[in-house]
C-alpha cells in the first residue's frame, strides 16, 4: 500500500485482503499506514499457505525500495489503486 504521492510504501500480510484494505482505507486501525495516510492498494500476491505468505512479506520488507517499486511496476506501471479489482 502507499499514499496518495507513492512518498510511503507499506507491505503486510492478511487471510482477507478485502477487508484489511477496506480498514486501511477508511483509517479504521491505529499503525502505519493510519500515520501516513497509506490508503491505496499498487500491487498484492495471493498465497495458498499462510507461512508462505508471511515468509514473502519478509522477503519484500528486508528489501530496497527500489526492489518494491520494481514489482509495483511490473503489475501496475501507472501506480493505479487496485482496491476495485478485488472487491
Amino acid at each position: 500500500m502507499t499514499n496518495k504521492n507513492n512518498s510511503v510504501l507499506y507491505t503486510g500480510v492478511t487471510n482477507d485482503l478485502v477487508r484489511r484494505v477496506f480498514e486501511h482505507k477508511e483509517k479504521l486501525l491505529e499503525g502505519f499506514t493510519k500515520k501516513y495516510n497509506c490508503s491505496k492498494l499498487v500491487w498484492y500476491e495471493q498465497y495458498q499457505e499462510a507461512i508462505n505468505a508471511i515468509s514473502r512479506e519478509k522477503q519484500i520488507k528486508g528489501g530496497s525500495r527500489k526492489k518494491k517499486e520494481d514489482l509495483i511496476t511490473q503489475i501496475n506501471p501507472q501506480w493505479e489503486d487496485l482496491y476495485e479489482e478485488i472487491v
